[in-house]
């Protein structure tokens, strides 16, 4: 049986997308969708204003669930329908890279109930969404350390959906698990070390080849949910251009209005990338060399 057979075989469940609603019918849930912005994705798509990649740091979860009296596994519960509601309006926005902040490397501080529910929760995620995503041409990556204390079979569940869905190409959808900036910045520096590049040769080109996933751009926008104003040791490398917005709204009420909100505050932004904007000019700002360099570290 191939890895694609293994992961169908799995099956997948209802999301419970309705168009451009979301309804919910639960005990403790009962969420709508909020009304979209004032643009709309196709126009935002004509204005050639839609980022290439989309970063999110998922954030209030547990303060969500202890808001209402429930316990912190609960408000990551919740946070699924997000997860969802982001990759539907990634999809419908052609948006080609969306990477997910889902366990840090400092989450493993937390009460080890909770550390063991969003281990079986991200392997459940792949069981429930996997093969539909991969249908709609979801290529799914997971950036970070596999080894141990990630339990083996939620590591064997990342690489199996990586290597079933490896083909798709209309978004490649990479979930930050066990990850760290800093670490990810320190492994760089390991792989050319150990591939014994001179010291001479390393350039931000060559810096970035070394990094986990050397092909993905960098991000246009990194989101973060519950009024926290920090990147928590997110794509620090990465995030040098980034444009960074802050929402109050907590990760489990975040829904694909507001993914589309994001995209029209992108779209009012002016990135200069460190030069002066000619008003006068109808070109942009030329960029700085992406990071992305190649598909694939070589020494």
């Amino acid at each position: 049986m191939s890895e694609l057979t293994d992961i169908r075989a799995l099956g997948h469940t209802a999301t419970g997308l309705v168009g451009d609603r979301i309804t919910v019918t639960d005990r403790r849930l009962n969420l709508d969708e909020r009304p979209g912005p004032a643009a709309s994705v196709a126009e935002l798509a004509e204005q050639r204003a839609v980022p290439r990649h989309v970063a999110l740091i998922m954030d209030g979860n547990g303060r969500w669930a202890t808001r209402r009296g429930e316990e912190r596994i609960v408000g990551h519960e919740a946070g699924e329908l997000a997860i969802v509601a982001a990759i539907d309006a990634a999809l419908d926005a052609r948006v080609r890279w969306l990477t997910l902040f889902a366990f840090s490397t400092e989450n493993w501080n937390r009460p080890p109930g909770e550390v063991d529910f969003l281990m079986e929760f991200n392997r459940r995620l792949i069981e429930k969404h996997g093969a539909a995503y991969y249908e709609r041409g979801v290529r799914f990556r997971y950036m970070g350390e596999r080894n141990p204390p990630v339990p083996a079979a939620v590591a064997d569940a990342m690489t199996s959906i990586e290597l079933a869905t490896a083909d798709a190409s209309a978004l490649t959808l990479t979930f930050a698990f066990n990850y760290g900036a800093r670490h990810e910045i320190v492994r760089a520096c390991q792989r050319l070390i150990d591939a014994a590049v001179d010291a001479n040769e390393i350039d931000e080109a060559r810096f970035g080849a070394a990094l986990q996933y050397p092909d993905t751009p960098d991000p246009d926008v990194i989101v973060r949910t519950a009024g926290e104003y920090r990147l928590s040791n997110f794509l620090l490398w990465e995030a040098a251009y980034a444009e960074l917005v802050f929402l109050e709204l907590p990760w489990p009420d975040f829904r694909a209005s507001d993914f589309q909100d994001v995209l029209q505050t992108y779209a009012e932004r002016t990135r200069t990338f460190g030069a002066v904007h000619d008003v006068s000019s109808a070109s942009e700002p030329t960029p700085p060399p992406d990071h992305a360099r190649s598909s694939a570290w070589t020494a």
